[in-house]
Parts: C-alpha cells; sequence; structure tokens
C-alpha cells in the first residue's frame, strides 16, 4: 500500500475535533496512510456484517454510493462483506474513503480487502488506525477500532447485524457517544437482520428505501436532493417474493401456489443468469446485483458534484 505515512496526536492541530471529546480520551495517537485532513471531513460510517447476505451488501453499496454523490465520505471497517461492499461503492462512485483498521495502518485486514485498501489512498482517501506502524490484528484491537468508526462520523448507518457481533458492539459505541444511528430494517425471520431491527424498535431511524436514506442525508447533512421520479422495475412474482425474504424452494413453492419442480427449473434458470443465489442453508436469495437491479430507483438531482479523485 503506497501512500505518505504520519502520526497525529492529541495536540497536533490535524487530530480531528471528534475525537476529542471525554469519552474517547483513550485515543492520544492515531497512525495513518493517505490524507489525514479527511478525517475532518464531512462523513457517514456505513458498518454490516462481515458474511453479510446479498441483501445487506446491496444496503451498503447504496448506502456508499449515495454518499459520494453526496460528497459525504465513507468511514467503515474494511472487513468483508458490509465494510467492503460500502468503501469499494464509494470510491466506484467517484466519492472518497477512510478505512479504521483493526491492525498496522501499513498492513491490510483482511487480505480480500486489500483493493478497498490500496484505493482508499489512491483515491484522496485514508487508512487509518490505533495500532503502531506493522502491529498484527488482535481480538484487543477491534473493539477500540470500533469506537474510532463510531466516533469520526455524526451518523452510524448499519446495512446489517445479528443481534450479536462487532457490528452491534460499534452501535452500541455510537449510542454511548450520542450518535445518530440509521439502520435497515430486514426480515424478522433472518438472524442477520436481528440486530438493525432491534435498532430500530429502540430509536435508530429506520432507513425503508433509497429515498429514506437520500432525505435523513438531506436533512442532517444540510443537502438540498430533488426526487424528479419514482420508477419501479416490473418484476415476476418469485422475484418479488424473494426481495422480502431468501427461501427455501418447498416453502416458496407452498407460498405460490406452484409445483416445486416448476420453481427449482425457474431459479434454476435465475441462477445461471446471475440474478438469485444459493445459499449455504438451501434458501435462494436475490444477488446483490439483482437487488441493485430491482430496487425502487428514483433519479435525484443534487446540489453538490461528486468528490473523488478517481472518478
Amino acid at each position: 500500500m503506497s501512500g505518505e505515512r504520519w502520526e497525529i496526536t492529541r495536540e497536533d492541530g490535524l487530530f480531528p475535533e471528534s475525537l476529542r471529546g471525554e469519552e474517547t480520551r483513550q485515543i492520544q495517537v492515531l497512525y495513518g496512510v493517505g490524507n489525514p485532513e479527511l478525517l475532518s471531513a464531512e462523513s457517514i460510517s456505513v458498518i454490516g456484517a462481515r458474511r453479510a447476505t446479498p441483501y445487506g451488501q446491496a444496503i451498503a453499496e447504496m448506502a456508499g454510493r449515495i454518499a459520494a454523490e453526496s460528497s459525504i465520505c465513507v468511514v467503515s471497517g474494511g472487513a468483508m462483506g458490509c465494510d467492503h461492499a460500502a468503501s469499494r461503492a464509494a470510491i466506484d462512485a467517484g466519492g472518497r474513503t477512510v478505512v479504521v483498521s483493526g491492525c498496522g495502518a501499513d498492513r491490510v485486514y483482511p487480505k480480500s480487502s486489500a483493493d478497498v485498501f490500496h484505493d482508499a489512498v489512491e483515491c484522496g482517501g485514508a487508512v487509518v488506525s490505533l495500532s503502531p506502524w506493522g502491529a498484527p490484528p488482535t481480538k484487543y484491537s477491534f473493539p477500540r477500532r470500533n469506537v474510532v468508526i463510531a466516533a469520526l462520523s455524526p451518523v452510524l448507518l448499519v446495512a446489517e447485524a445479528g443481534e450479536r457481533s462487532g457490528t452491534m458492539s460499534t452501535a452500541n459505541a455510537a449510542l454511548e457517544l450520542d450518535r445518530t444511528i440509521y439502520a435497515v430494517p430486514g426480515s424478522i425471520f433472518s438472524p442477520n437482520s436481528a440486530g438493525t431491527n432491534r435498532l430500530i424498535s429502540e430509536g435508530a431511524l429506520p432507513i425503508c428505501s433509497e429515498v429514506d436514506l437520500e432525505m435523513r442525508i438531506s436533512m442532517d447533512y444540510g443537502l438540498l436532493r430533488v426526487v424528479m421520479e419514482d420508477a419501479t422495475s416490473t418484476m415476476g412474482e418469485v422475484v418479488s417474493a424473494l426481495v422480502a425474504s431468501p427461501w427455501r424452494p418447498d416453502e416458496l413453492a407452498t407460498r405460490l401456489g406452484q409445483s416445486v419442480l416448476t420453481l427449482l427449473q425457474t431459479l434454476a434458470d435465475y441462477e445461471s443468469r446471475g440474478i438469485v443465489v444459493r445459499l449455504p442453508d438451501g434458501r435462494y436469495s436475490l444477488t446483490s446485483e439483482a437487488y441493485q437491479q430491482y430496487r425502487t430507483s428514483p433519479r435525484i438531482v443534487g446540489n453538490k458534484e461528486r468528490g473523488g479523485d478517481c472518478a
């Protein structure tokens, strides 16, 4: 990973104000690669499950893209799953991202996120850590990292989270820091959405559509965005059912009043076309690409230009 290395302390002018509070007084030094000024830029933290479902990945991608198009930096943890999806989408949309790492800022963990670590720096963003140079990831470094993710931004968006997870520890840190939390609801039958659904029941702001997210950003960040039109894709009944929740073929056949054989043929066709994917437990889900294709997709006109160096 190329880029200029730096170390900033609480006495340094580049140390972000968002980390100067009493709750984060234990954070004394930040190690980083890339642009340290971005730590004080307008940002939104986007997190979610590491073993994300296609639904969760699609939500994270949507959030990263909308943030980038609003000239808002995406802060995330660089983990596989939702973290990677959010930062990747922001970079691809011409925006910038700050990766808060659980190891030394000169190292990459996990290796599957190497593209995000590299492109974050190359595209005007940064990789930052509390750990010294060369430090390996440890089970103690990630809870400390989660506090930084929660603290850097005024808003934390949780794309998908199980009840007991690192994602929920970050959300709890955000609550303690009095940050605003957005959470995306999911199926009540999905363990991967148990955490987000609980957050909403306890007062987190629900994000139920792309328009919801754009409107919340408009209110919380002072952006004026105008919805020009709302066009919903035409979906078949199988795809419509899978948008709501993954299903086993026999359950889906019963719900739709089809024979299992007919439904399996349809699912096989959709799988070959990249519309659905078979999950390890035998259920079928839309792919993240299909979620993006079939979502309600309004055209938006914004009052800020897109801001990435790699657009």
